[in-house]
């Protein structure tokens, strides 16, 4: 083993990013709780789906003096619960409406220029390594998360990071990771994943598949492993481009793969063809254990990376609405709003992945209707452009006056435009998998999908029956002269 000493430098890499004051920027915003004397086991995972139930009263949450573990191995969880952390997340500012919280991140996301990575020889995740007999993936305070649980899944805001065989082309994932012993992790990955298909590459040619995964680390890294980054380009150079510079990364001793400079407990490992072993059950984003116990594929731990006093990042998926699928509902509602544009939508006018679908399986898209089959149209490209294709079941389309993140609108829209027989298409044999609980086990990961057009008809929009509401101007004019008392 070896013990560097603590760097002065902030938790992070840049003097932008979250994680560089974790107390004082979230303390500031009034945002942060301190727990003392939590238990992993159980505990830690039931207090974390007490906050996520609190929605925008929630709080970030660093729990200390874990049962059994030193002072200073800590975990922190509800991370990006609230509108506000999501946006210091993100280097945005926080006055917005939902919908324009969206499309401001769309328009973020359009107009990003992206910024590879900087290799530095050094960085505070050095402060502790460990190699061989050394490595004890128990010596951190990993919870049990949920009762059910198979094991202590150390591996929930972690980010795993792989390079493609054939291009060299680095990937970060969020993919769950299980603790098996002391040197040997348990990882499951979706069928269709980019981490997966690299994985599946390397077991083609009978190699192992080394891979670096994070356990803690600045949140916005994290959020871009579960987001649908195009094709070809790397998480790492997507960030930098958001937070206006660098990820500082160190080229890892064993892997050669970029691990994070700032991070707070990383490993590298390999991952073997034909040494799988059972995984799971682990309570997933849909609420449900839905991919139950299976053979997966092991990592052999060669490397562990620890900061002095590490901080283990934690997001567990619970029944939603959880942190787990809020900060997605967001990113994911500005990537299909962006890749409808690409696609030459037009009108768009706003697109919510709706937290109870676990920002997948309700995707509602509003538009400003211009021809016969728009709204079709925006349906089937929302249902399957790529970061609406994995796992999706339900894309509703309503008109520009539907306000998409108000369910209420959303479900009046669809009880009073819609026609069963008319407006609902249905298409089978779409891409889903295991996680996903209307699929009977052991069969293979298909599912349907429905696009369902609740816009007034095409045909006769104009006559339709007008809505029982008062104009904007006479609402302006009233919440001008009345609106305060109203308040009081």
């Amino acid at each position: 083993m070896v013990t560097k000493r603590r760097l002065e430098t902030p938790r992070s890499g840049t003097p932008k990013q979250w994680y560089q004051g974790l107390q004082a920027d979230v303390d500031r915003i009034g945002e942060l709780k301190a727990i003392n004397g939590a238990d992993w086991d159980v505990e830690i995972g039931t207090i974390t789906e007490m906050g996520h139930h609190r929605g925008e009263r929630s709080h970030a949450l660093l729990f200390d003096n874990i049962k059994g573990y030193p002072k200073g191995y800590r975990v922190v969880s509800n991370t990006m619960n609230t509108t506000k952390r999501l946006a210091l997340t993100l280097h945005q500012g926080t006055n917005y409406t939902r919908i324009e919280f969206v499309k401001e991140i769309k328009n973020r996301i359009t107009n990003i220029k992206y910024i590879p990575p900087e290799y530095v020889e050094d960085g505070p995740i050095l402060e502790n390594v460990l190699k061989g007999d050394d490595i004890d993936m128990w010596k951190f305070p990993t919870p049990k998360w949920h009762e059910l649980d198979g094991g202590r899944y150390i591996g929930t805001g972690s980010i795993d990071i792989t390079a493609d065989p054939d291009t060299g082309w680095v990937n970060l994932g969020t993919y769950r990771v299980m603790i098996h012993d002391r040197d040997t992790l348990g990882f499951y990955i979706s069928p269709g994943k980019q981490g997966r298909i690299m994985r599946e590459k390397y077991f083609a040619k009978g190699q192992p598949c080394k891979v670096a995964v994070s356990f803690g680390q600045d949140p916005l890294i994290y959020l871009a492993g579960g987001t649908e980054v195009p094709n070809g380009v790397s998480e790492y150079d997507w960030v930098g481009g958001l937070q206006g510079g660098p990820v500082q990364v160190i080229k890892g001793e064993y892997t050669g793969l970029p691990i994070p400079a700032h991070a707070e407990i990383v490993v590298e490992a390999e991952a073997l063809p034909g040494q799988d072993r059972n995984e799971g059950p682990f309570g997933e984003w849909t609420g449900y254990y839905a991919s139950d116990v299976r053979p997966e594929p092991i990592m052999k731990v060669k490397r562990l990376y620890h900061r002095n006093d590490p901080i283990l990042l934690g997001a567990p998926p619970t029944r939603p609405p959880c942190e787990f699928n809020y900060m997605r509902c967001f990113v994911r509602s500005a990537m299909i709003w962006r890749e409808l544009e690409a696609a030459g939508v037009p009108d768009v006018t706003g697109v919510w992945c709706h937290e109870a679908g676990g920002a997948r399986l309700f995707v509602f898209v509003s538009i400003k209707q211009r021809y016969p089959g728009h709204a079709r149209q925006a349906g089937m490209v929302a249902s399957y452009c790529r970061a609406g294709a994995y796992l999706g079941r339900y894309s509703i389309v309503v008109d520009d006056d539907v306000d998409v993140t108000n369910t209420n609108d959303v479900l009046w829209a669809l009880a009073t435009r819609s026609n069963p027989e008319t407006d609902i298409e249905i298409v089978r044999r779409s891409w889903s998998g295991p996680l996903d609980p209307i699929v009977p086990k052991g069969q293979k990961g298909h599912n349907s999908r429905a696009i369902i057009d609740a816009c007034r008809p095409y045909e006769w929009m104009a006559d339709f029956p007008p809505v029982a509401e008062s104009s904007p101007e006479v609402r302006r004019a009233a919440e001008a002269k009345w609106g305060k008392i109203l308040d009081e």
